[in-house]
């Protein structure tokens, strides 16, 4: 299946982050004994390719990039189902929707075939990866292999949040929902041990997204950036320049990019690195809705709908 990225690029408002609920992830859920809801401590939301459709008329997205919901499967044959599911419904859109391909992480081999397959076969735009898979984590030397075959694609990478392994889950209200702290926490924390792995040096030509407006980076950009300096003094780890790697990643505005989230964003990143998300259907239709109407203003005022919508889209589509 060969994807026309002009016909995505051309299109004027793009959506980097949002996931479809599929049959097949909903039966491997089932056949894994996952529970969502208890893993998330929030239950999978309805989805359906004509709500998604109408929620795209109503705040003028043009296209699509969908992905895979949360929990993250690992397993294999799961994962080829998922993108078999996700490259047919696509195949039915094809000017509405495109996808990035479920890997089985942390399962290296599993992870190269599946890439490669996807891209191939099934129409992939480049592959979503969680912040961690079984507890290992990106930037962990043993996931340099799918790296390294990403980069030699220059293949789009969206990182989407996935709870750690060990967390508090009595008695703290951050261990009851996931999407209140230890999403942008574990995204955070992954993307530290890239930048701490040089992850980003190594495999220079990766397109990685990093969701929710940065999480919690733009606060760590100087605290980290301190951290790093002082443990590479102590001989505890490599010299890493922060600042440098941080500059290498996209970020989309998933989330609640106003009044406060969109301006500590530019604290980390350039406006070239920031394209436009929304999270649907975890974030409800109406919520979306209100929240651009605000976003677009703000975008308006300060002149940069074209930059956030379309021109940075174009880099990471190849366009």
């Amino acid at each position: 299946m060969k994807v026309n990225a002009a016909e995505i690029i051309s299109a004027r408002k793009i959506d980097f982050h949002a996931h479809a609920i599929l049959p097949s992830y909903i039966d491997a859920l089932k056949r894994l004994k996952i529970d969502a809801a208890a893993e998330e401590g929030f239950p999978l939301p309805k989805w359906s390719a004509e709500s998604h459709l109408q929620f795209m008329d109503a705040a003028q997205i043009d296209f699509t990039i969908l992905s895979m919901a949360t929990p993250h499967i690992s397993d294999k044959s799961a994962a080829r189902e998922i993108n078999e599911e996700f490259s047919e419904l696509c195949r039915r859109y094809p000017q509405k929707f495109g996808f990035v391909a479920t890997l089985p992480l942390p399962n290296v081999e599993g992870s190269i075939e599946e890439f490669h397959f996807t891209t191939k076969k099934l129409g992939a735009l480049g592959v979503k990866v969680a912040s961690n898979s079984d507890g290992v984590y990106l930037g962990d030397e043993r996931l340099d292999p799918i790296f390294a075959a990403l980069n030699e694609k220059k293949s789009l990478v969206i990182i989407h949040p996935s709870p750690a392994r060990l967390l508090p889950r009595e008695g703290v209200v951050t261990g009851k929902v996931m999407a209140l702290f230890e999403y942008p926490a574990d995204t955070t924390r992954a993307v530290l041990n890239m930048l701490a792995n040089r992850t980003l040096e190594k495999f220079p030509n990766l397109k990685i997204i990093v969701p929710h407006c940065g999480s919690f980076l733009p606060y760590m950009k100087q605290r980290a950036g301190a951290m790093f300096q002082m443990l590479a003094s102590m001989n505890l780890m490599e010299p890493v320049n922060f600042e440098s790697g941080i500059k290498k990643l996209f970020f989309d505005t998933a989330g609640d990019p106003m009044p406060e989230q969109f301006d500590m964003l530019l604290k980390i990143a350039s406006l070239d690195k920031i394209i436009f998300g929304t999270d649907y259907p975890y974030v409800p239709a109406q919520v979306v809705l209100g929240r651009k109407k605000i976003f677009d203003a703000e975008l308006s005022r300060r002149g940069l709908t074209e930059k956030i919508y379309v021109d940075n889209a174009k880099v990471l589509l190849g366009g």
